[in-house]
């Protein structure tokens, strides 16, 4: 008889998770279940494709995108604060001397 170790140690391998799933698989290969699977799908797939979504690599992208325009804006913006402080430092009229 196996210990309880044993059983616990083949459960955590992960072949064993590979074997269930090949079985689970073959099982629902041939059942209304995967052709509910396959219909379920494609409904959703095409509820989806309604509702103008993106997907996460996308988004990913975009988002990292905006990301470096906020960093550019910022530092454009202390730019021109800078030198619009330059000028106002520059065009202070000089008080006449007569």
């Amino acid at each position: 008889p196996a210990s309880i170790a044993e059983d616990i140690n083949t459960m955590l391998n992960p072949k064993f998770f590979e074997e269930m799933a090949a079985k689970l698989n073959g099982a629902l290969a041939s059942s209304p279940a995967k052709d509910f699977e396959k219909n379920a799908r494609a409904l959703l797939a095409q509820g989806f494709a309604k509702l103008d979504l993106v997907t996460r690599e996308e988004f990913d992208v975009r988002a990292k995108l905006l990301s470096h325009a906020l960093e550019k804006l910022a530092a454009l913006e202390a730019r021109v604060a800078t030198l619009e402080a330059q000028r106002g430092n520059q065009q202070t009229p000089a008080l006449p001397t007569d």
